[in-house]
């Protein structure tokens, strides 16, 4: 293999790097390698800011300064990530392969910055305290620029669709059997509304991400140690919550997880529910409920040519539940460390990019069929006519209400188990002893009718 081969999409290793690699791009610049060198540079820099403006520090960083300083994040490219790279595994610009991530980072920006501040760079700061915070700069960009987006895009589509069909009627099922009717617009209103509130404990698991910066075992006891007049607790506090995070207070050389946990289990709830409508999607589209357009020069199936297959919405279910099953994963292993610390939930971490990628594809995919699908109405009322036992709930129920306690028995003994038509229900009618306004409203039920509020909640979806 050539290093040309290498660095083609069609010989890597994960289809998220190679078959889908345009799909996963726009994650790259968040949680990629890369992009956590860039994290680290961001904290570390952002911290010798903070030592600066102490003044028990020696430490003068002059506004031009601090401007070059930030610029080392502000602007780090594919060559700094090369450099950082070198600097681990090989050494480089006069130093020796550190074989440590966060030194290699530390010593990058030695290169770049007057011997003067070098001592101050990583001052009093365990590999931890950088990576933390690191890794939640990450996530959280991730989540907020380009997940969260795609999921309301899904949402948009939804919400759409539940306006402009609000009103076509269509049957619904219970147990996979025929059901009082509803309407499709209703229906993908359900699915807005769920996937708005999944959506909102997502964004509210990002607002709450913590950041520790409290040295090697989370006594800060180096930094006490250097400038014990200093109030490190609340320079501490003020640091982390200077990069949007909330400040965690307690902890032992790590960030216990939790955070990251339960935004982790909050992206399973919004998968949950798009996966439940792909399903569905998928019934509506094998009951013909739903029709899609054709792609000119798409290929439905290499044997069959007149099929048109529901291939976005499978592609999404099978994402979607990867995507599931590694945060389901990464979410019960980061938030255990034998006792203060241990790597193995670094290694993990690494894959926190490779979980939201397949959730990025997934969103792109059901969006992608949403915006393909378009109901079939004329088969959804002629299902509808053919199925006239589905008004029996609504003849009971009225019978009910004019006192016939044997409403409910006289229904079913016309229609379980068998072929009814409207005709034997206007038979059954007939027979009934109710006044003639009652039988007119018994008279005038139809199955495309009997869908209660249906048009009406669909309102409820835009508030």
């Amino acid at each position: 293999m050539t290093d040309a081969d290498r660095n083609d999409p069609l010989y890597a290793v994960s289809p998220l790097d190679g078959r889908y690699a345009s799909r996963t791009a726009p994650l790259a610049p968040h949680v990629s390698e890369a992009a956590l060198m860039r994290a680290r540079v961001q904290v570390e820099v952002e911290y010798l800011v903070a030592l600066a403006d102490l003044d028990a520090t020696p430490l003068e960083l002059p506004e031009p300064e601090r401007n070059d300083l930030r610029a080392l994040y502000e602007e780090f490219d594919a060559d700094d990530a090369a450099l950082v790279k070198r600097l681990e595994v090989d050494g480089a610009e006069g130093y020796t392969a550190t074989n440590h991530d966060v030194k290699a980072v530390e010593y990058f920006i030695r290169t770049e910055t007057p011997e003067s501040i070098h001592p101050w760079i990583h001052f009093g700061l365990t590999s931890e305290d950088v990576n933390n915070l690191s890794h939640r700069l990450m996530t959280k960009g991730a989540v907020e620029e380009v997940l969260v987006p795609e999921i309301r895009e899904v949402r948009d589509e939804l919400v759409a669709l539940a306006q402009e069909y609000r009103d076509v009627p269509m049957l619904a099922r219970t147990h996979g059997q025929p059901a009082t009717p509803t309407t499709f617009g209703k229906e993908m209103a359900v699915y807005a509304s769920r996937l708005g509130r999944a959506l909102a404990r997502v964004e509210a698991a990002s607002d709450a991400l913590v950041g520790k910066l409290a040295g090697a075992s989370g006594t800060y006891a180096a930094h006490v140690a250097a400038y014990p007049d200093v109030n490190w607790r609340a320079f501490s506090r003020e640091f982390v919550s200077s990069l949007g995070l909330e400040h965690v207070p307690l902890a032992t050389q790590v960030n216990p997880c939790d955070d990251l946990a339960a935004l982790f289990d909050a992206f399973r709830g919004v998968n949950n529910v798009v996966v439940d409508l792909d399903l569905d999607a998928w019934l509506y589209i094998s009951d013909r409920y739903l029709g899609q357009e054709t792609v000119e020069g798409e290929t439905g199936s290499s044997t069959m040519p007149h099929k048109v297959n529901p291939i976005d919405f499978e592609n999404s279910e099978g994402n979607l539940s990867k995507a599931n099953s590694d945060l389901t994963f990464l979410a019960d292993y980061v938030t255990t460390s034998r006792l203060q610390r241990d790597l193995s939930d670094s290694t993990v971490k690494r894959n926190i990019g490779a979980a939201f990628a397949h959730c990025l594809i997934g969103y792109k995919k059901t969006q992608a069929g949403l915006g393909k699908v378009v109901p079939n109405e004329h088969v959804m009322r002629e299902e509808l006519d053919d199925m006239p036992a589905i008004i029996g709930e609504a003849v009971q129920t009225i019978l009910r209400r004019e006192g016939d306690t044997q409403a409910y028995e006289r229904v079913k003994e016309l229609t379980r188990g068998r072929d009814v038509t409207l005709s034997d229900f206007h038979d059954l009618f007939e027979d009934l002893d109710v006044d003639e306004t009652t039988r007119e409203e018994l008279l005038a039920l139809t199955p495309a009718t009997y869908v209660g509020l249906a048009d009406e909640l669909v309102g409820d979806v835009d508030e």
